[in-house]
């Protein structure tokens, strides 16, 4: 079954140790916030390696930014909004600090009923909401083609943006801009970007993603 629709949506620090010296803490070492990306297939990356997924590369940008702030990659090739808020209670055994929300792919793809998606999305807000109130949600929205028809493809667009603004979020209208669709920016299944699509993912997601990052 296909993991996500593309029309549609460890860090390692070696510093050795010269002549005895004790290098200084680098801003990536000292990272007392998270930000983690929910997702599927497209946040996991889906044959890429890690390092080659938008969270990686989004990773990397905070460190080149010297921003307090470490990545986690929370994405599960083939979830689905009920699968992801099922695993939520365990990924909040960990502080959030930033939760980037990239879910409904396989939903629609499905043809699950949006006010389900809805539904599912907002309980995740909120179970993250209530062990952090401050916590700061960025949803990155999708889009269906219209197989299912109009009505549901405007629905299933519709959504992202409702919620956004219901929960003071902060929206990437559609994550796919500029990749979705284009042959030479996805693999052969049309579906799941390459490693280029995924820098361009990332400079989309780090142009919204950065001023929050710099005012927390």
């Amino acid at each position: 079954m296909p993991a996500i629709c593309g029309i549609a949506l460890s860090l390692c620090l070696f510093s050795p140790t010269i002549f005895g010296e004790t290098p200084a803490p680098t801003p990536a070492a000292t990272a007392t916030k998270t930000v983690v990306f929910l997702g599927d297939s497209l946040t996991a990356g889906l044959g890429l390696p890690p390092t080659e997924a938008f969270p990686a590369l989004i990773g990397e940008k905070i460190r080149a930014a010297g921003l307090p702030f470490q990545v986690e990659n929370a994405g599960l090739s083939g979830d689905t909004s009920a699968g992801a808020l099922r695993r939520t209670d365990w990924l909040l055994q960990r502080p959030i600090d930033v939760l980037v929300i990239e879910l409904g792919g396989n939903d629609g793809l499905r043809g699950l009923p949006v006010k389900s998606l809805k539904t599912n999305l907002q309980a995740i807000i909120d179970k993250v909401k209530a062990k952090n109130p401050a916590v700061k949600i960025v949803i990155a929205g999708m889009q269906i083609p219209p197989n299912l028809g109009a009505d549901y493809s405007a629905n299933f667009a519709k959504l992202y943006a409702e919620l956004a603004r219901e929960n003071n979020a902060t929206l990437i209208p559609f994550l796919l801009e500029g990749v979705g669709g284009h042959r030479d920016l996805n693999q052969p299944d049309m579906i799941h970007p390459t490693a280029a699509g995924h820098r361009i993912i990332a400079d989309l997601v780090w142009r919204t993603l950065e001023p929050i990052l710099r005012k927390g």
